[in-house]
């Protein structure tokens, strides 16, 4: 559920309402609630998820591409509001270890009391690891400084008409 996080089943034949279709999870309303469903659950709704796709030709072999990385944690959208964590500002930093092939990033959320904060670290975890030859990913939820719509992108503030 959001925001909560709270997880729930929605029975077969349930009807729901599709809100938000973006970077491969969706956001429904199910009887008054909103609930957001995984990319790995979409056929349960007759959906496929859309993954990134990445381009080789931004990266050398063997070697994690920081492009990639971005272009990862761009798929990836809140379920209450229809702007990737990117453009979002929730992403504070990525460190990308070629040795031990892994990838770190400090993010944080819109709220720190938010619900939907282990989701979306595992759904940034789960984006990463699809990333080509990255093998582990951390992500560290942090709130100093704590996020601010000046932190949105241009683009996303007048998407959500706040610029």
């Amino acid at each position: 559920m959001v925001p909560t996080g709270t997880p729930m089943t929605i029975p077969a034949g349930t009807f729901v309402t599709l809100t938000q279709s973006l970077g491969g999870s969706f956001t429904v309303v199910v009887e008054g609630n909103m609930a957001r469903i995984s990319g790995s659950d979409a056929d349960a709704i007759g959906l496929t998820a859309e993954l990134p796709v990445f381009d080789e030709a931004d990266a050398q072999p063997g070697q994690i591409s920081e492009a990639h990385v971005w272009h990862a944690l761009s798929s990836v959208y809140d379920p209450e509001i229809p702007v990737n964590i990117v453009d979002l500002g929730l992403i504070y930093s990525v460190s990308v270890d070629q040795t031990g092939a892994a990838v770190a990033v400090e993010m944080t959320l819109t709220a720190p009391g938010c619900g939907m904060g282990p989701v979306l670290v595992e759904e940034v975890k789960d984006r990463i690891l699809l990333v080509p030859d990255v093998k582990t990913v951390e992500v560290e939820l942090i709130f100093d400084p704590p996020w601010s719509r000046d932190m949105m992108t241009e683009e996303a503030q007048l998407q959500l008409g706040v610029f």
